[in-house]
């Protein structure tokens, strides 16, 4: 409820200082998204595609195709934290002026799965330790990358889920259009709040995942 009342103070202040009357302003909040229709609890977790469709995924997980070469997810959805996945959507609708779009690879993870990725590649600068738990596993980070107009995947440094340098923000390799790419979804991210990982290009998380707890349900759990 906290975080809930945040939001709408946040909200309600934008629509004032954007030249409104309070009476208008609180009209507006009213029928802005996060107020009706499931949002009124941000830190729920609900579906993406329930968000806005028109982000593309793309889940490994849900495959063997992955680092640990086995199926991890019974489902390929993406979860996120309400209030996460309303700013990932306001990424997409940013993108779609430069006929760009978003294609995500992971959203929420539950805390087991973790605990086996882990014990896969116990390096904290790829896999967070599940003692602590992920931002993945609060259903606040994503793993992202960026799609043409064609839906075709553009060209980055390196792979998802590469442990290796080229995944770094500092990785000068590669060539100049993966760079630039590189930085096209940097730029789009971070302008709408988003915070990046030092060693992976793909991976992004919400300002606010602190006030989210750790998670072990299901995907299939989650019914919206």
């Amino acid at each position: 409820m906290r975080v809930f009342w945040a939001t709408c103070q946040r909200q309600l202040r934008f629509l004032v200082l954007s030249g409104l009357g309070i009476g208008v302003a609180i009209a507006v909040w009213l029928l802005h998204p996060l107020a009706i229709n499931g949002a009124a609890d941000p830190g729920r977790l609900v579906d993406i595609l329930t968000v806005n469709p028109r982000i593309q995924l793309d889940m490994p997980y849900a495959t063997t195709n992955n680092f640990t070469l086995r199926k991890l997810y019974t489902q390929a959805r993406c979860l996120l934290r309400a209030e996460t996945a309303e700013r990932l959507s306001q990424v997409q609708i940013d993108l779609e002026t430069q006929n760009l779009g978003l294609q995500v690879y992971d959203c929420y993870r539950p805390l087991s799965v973790q605990k086996l990725m882990w014990k896969l590649v116990p390096d904290d600068r790829f896999v967070a330790n599940p003692v602590y738990g992920s931002r993945h596993n609060r259903g606040s980070a994503v793993d992202i990358t960026l799609v043409d107009h064609k839906s075709k995947e553009l060209n980055m440094p390196s792979e998802f889920d590469n442990f290796s340098i080229r995944s770094s923000l500092n990785y000068s390799g590669g060539s100049a259009e993966s760079r630039n790419n590189r930085q096209i979804l940097q730029t789009a991210m971070k302008k709408r709040g988003f915070l990046p990982l030092q060693t992976e290009w793909w991976h992004f998380d919400d300002p606010h995942w602190k006030q989210y707890s750790v998670m072990d349900i299901s995907l299939e759990s989650v019914k919206n």
